[in-house]
């Protein structure tokens, strides 16, 4: 495939200090694991800005613990040790110290999504409105946790929108364990996303003379 960057944008998905920082995260991957997803993603950040594809983070944030627990299964697991997602009541509540996107991952041009309550990072956000009106995006670059609910969920919900999408492996990953992170890149794989390390990626952009229009141009193709 080739990737247009004038009509590429990059979504961020939960990598905030509630997932990426063990230190204050309630939710947490594994220490090793937050390392190397932040590495992975500030390279391939930083190499994308360069060609001027913009990054969206989109980030978890409840007003109370209610806005999480109307969500019946949510509710059921609360505060069972034996679920890794119990906390859940507890995570990401306005202005605590796990919304703040990783600062190794944030740049001046990028732009926040704040208002995410549910895997879909689409659902009750102005998402689409900035992909589509402000950056005039038609292929997303998906990274972040966790790869099994919230970045796999948004891979069908932008693919059932006719965005191309685009999962970076190297920056994605999820508490619930190597099973089902890869059992999730698989299912992406072969139903509605390409699936790429890095390297792979960023080879895949197409070169600058290949490409035209103006950022923001509505064009067809990924």
């Amino acid at each position: 495939m080739r990737i247009d960057p004038k009509t590429t944008a990059v979504v961020s998905i939960d990598m905030h200090r509630g997932h990426l920082d063990p230190s204050v995260a309630t939710l947490p991957l594994p220490a090793e694991s937050c390392r190397r997803v932040i590495r992975a993603a500030r390279e391939l950040f930083e190499a994308l800005r360069s060609r001027g594809v913009p990054v969206v983070h989109v980030v978890t944030s409840y007003r109370d613990p209610a806005e999480s627990l109307s969500n019946p299964f949510w509710k059921a697991i609360a505060e069972d040790p034996a679920m890794k997602r119990s906390a859940a009541s507890r995570h990401n509540m306005a202005g605590s110290p796990g919304t703040q996107v990783i600062p190794e991952l944030l740049d001046s041009r990028d732009v926040i999504v704040d208002r995410k309550k549910r895997y879909d990072c689409f659902q009750g956000t102005d998402l689409d409105f900035v992909l589509q009106r402000k950056l005039g995006a038609r292929t997303l670059v998906l990274t972040g946790v966790n790869t099994n609910s919230c970045v796999l969920c948004t891979a069908f919900e932008a693919n059932a929108r006719d965005y191309g999408v685009v999962v970076a492996a190297d920056c994605v990953d999820t508490m619930d364990g190597p099973e089902m992170h890869e059992y999730a890149l698989r299912n992406m794989a072969i139903t509605v996303a390409w699936v790429l390390p890095n390297d792979e990626l960023l080879r895949s952009l197409a070169p600058r003379e290949e490409v035209g229009g103006k950022r923001g141009e509505q064009q067809r193709d990924p």
